[in-house]
C-alpha cells in the first residue's frame, strides 16, 4: 500500500458520541455517578465548538482539534500528546500541567491561557502498520490543498512558529528544545520555566516575566526582551531608605492621621521584594508606575492611592479597599479583585472621589462580587473578565 493510500489514523465519531463522551467526562471530573473519563484518542474534533468545555485529565492523544474553539476550556492535566491544535482558539484556556509534547500549535491563539507546568517538548507518535510495521504519523492534505495535520508530533521545529502566547501563564512550563521561532510571548509569565535548548529566534517577549529563567540556555537571536520583568532585588531602597521601612512609615502616617511617620513617595518602585502587603493600611500611597506583580495584597487599604500605570498582574486584591484610587492605565491581567471595594470615596460632605480605571487592562481579571459603583472604566480592556455579581451601577463602561 502506498504512503498516499495509507488509512487515516483518525477515529471517526458521531456528534452524539462526542457529546455523550463530554457529558460523561464532566460527571467524572465532578465525581458524580455515571461519570467516565473521556478517551478521545485520535478523534476528529476539528472546528468543534468546545468553548468552556470541562476536559480536565481528558485523553486527547493525537486528536485533530485544528480550528476548534477552546476558549476558556478547562484542559488542566489533559493529554494532548501529538494533537493538532493549529489555528485553535485557546484564549483563556487552562492548560496547567497538560501534556503537549509534539503537539502542533501553529497559528493557535493562546492569549491569556494558563500553561503553568505544561510540557512542550518534542515527541512523535508511531502507529502499527501491517505493511511497514510501524508508521510515524505525518502531515497530510485535505481537499482543496488546505494544509492539515495531526502532526503527531514531528518535533516542534516550525510548528509553534508565530504562536500567539500574549499574556499567557507559563510558570514552570517545560519548553526544553521547543521550536518557538517568531512566537509572540509579550506579557507572558515564564517564571521558573525550563527553556534549555529552545529556539526563540525572532520571538517577542516584551514585558514578559522571566524570574528564575536561565535565558542564556536558549537561542535568543533577534529576540525582543524590552521591559522584561526579572527576579526582584532582595532589598529595594528608595532614596537610601529600605522599602520595608518606607512602607512602615507610611502606615504609621495613616494610622495616626499624620501625627507620626511620613507619607511615602514611591513612584516606579518594585514592591515584589516585600512579598505581601496583606491587610496593610496604605491609604493615599503615591506609587504610580510601580510593580506589584503576583503579590498577596488581600484586604489591603489603598483608598485614594495613585496606582496609575502599575503592574498588578496576578495580584491578589481580594477584598482590597480601592475606593477613589487612581488606576488609570494599570495592568491588572488575571488580578483577583473578588469582593474588592472600587466604589466612590467620600472626601467631604457631598464630594465623592471615583475610582479611576480608565484605560486599565483587566483581561481575565476576577471581579466577582466587587463593588464598582460609579467607577470609571472608559477604554478599559475587560476581555475575559469575570463580572458575576459585581455591582456596576452608575459605572462608566462599554461592554
Amino acid at each position: 500500500m502506498s504512503a498516499q493510500a495509507a488509512p487515516s489514523h483518525l477515529v471517526r465519531h458521531t456528534a452524539d458520541d462526542i457529546r455523550a463522551a463530554l457529558e460523561a467526562h464532566a460527571r467524572y471530573v465532578r465525581g458524580l455517578k455515571g461519570g467516565r473519563r473521556a478517551s478521545l484518542i485520535r478523534a476528529d474534533l476539528s472546528d468543534w465548538n468546545l468553548e468552556g468545555a470541562l476536559l480536565t485529565e481528558a485523553d486527547l492523544t493525537g486528536a485533530r482539534l485544528s480550528g476548534a474553539i477552546l476558549a476558556q476550556a478547562e484542559l488542566s492535566r489533559s493529554i494532548l500528546f501529538g494533537a493538532d491544535l493549529r489555528d485553535a482558539d485557546l484564549r483563556g484556556a487552562r492548560l496547567a500541567r497538560a501534556d503537549l509534547r509534539g503537539s502542533s500549535l501553529r497559528g493557535a491563539n493562546l492569549s491569556g491561557a494558563d500553561m503553568a507546568e505544561c510540557d512542550l517538548r518534542e515527541g512523535r507518535i508511531a502507529m502499527q502498520d501491517r505493511q511497514d510495521g510501524f508508521r510515524v504519523i505525518t502531515p497530510g492534505e485535505r481537499a482543496g490543498n488546505l494544509e492539515y495535520a495531526v502532526v503527531a508530533g514531528a518535533n516542534l521545529r516550525d510548528v509553534v512558529t508565530a504562536v500567539d502566547c500574549t499574556d499567557a501563564s507559563l510558570t514552570g512550563a517545560i519548553l526544553v528544545g521547543a521550536r518557538m521561532a517568531g512566537a509572540r510571548l509579550d506579557g507572558a509569565d515564564l517564571s521558573g520555566a525550563q527553556i534549555d535548548g529552545a529556539d526563540l529566534t525572532g520571538a517577542s517577549l516584551r514585558g514578559a516575566v522571566v524570574a528564575g529563567v536561565n535565558l542564556g540556555s536558549a537561542g535568543l537571536n533577534q529576540v525582543d526582551l524590552s521591559e522584561v520583568l526579572r527576579a526582584p532585588a532582595a532589598i529595594f531602597y528608595v532614596d537610601d531608605v529600605p522599602l520595608y521601612d518606607l512602607v512602615a512609615d507610611h502606615e504609621a502616617f495613616c494610622d495616626s492621621q499624620g501625627a507620626r511617620g511620613k507619607a511615602a513617595a514611591a513612584a516606579e518602585v518594585d514592591f515584589r521584594g516585600l512579598r505581601t502587603l496583606r491587610r496593610r493600611r496604605l491609604s493615599g500611597l503615591a506609587a504610580a508606575g510601580s510593580i506589584f506583580f503576583d503579590m498577596d495584597m488581600e484586604g489591603v487599604q489603598l483608598q485614594g492611592a495613585d496606582l496609575s500605570g502599575c503592574d498588578l498582574r496576578k495580584a491578589n486584591l481580594r477584598g482590597a479597599d480601592l475606593r477613589g484610587a487612581r488606576l488609570t492605565g494599570a495592568n491588572l491581567i488575571r488580578a483577583d479583585l473578588r469582593e474588592a471595594r472600587l466604589g466612590p470615596l467620600e472626601i467631604a460632605e457631598g464630594r465623592l472621589l471615583r475610582t479611576d480605571l480608565n484605560r486599565a487592562i483587566l483581561r481575565y481579571a476576577d471581579l466577582t462580587g466587587a463593588n464598582a459603583r460609579r467607577a470609571r472604566f472608559l477604554e478599559a480592556d475587560l476581555s475575559g473578565a469575570k463580572l458575576s455579581g459585581a455591582d456596576l451601577r452608575g459605572a462608566e463602561l462599554v461592554l
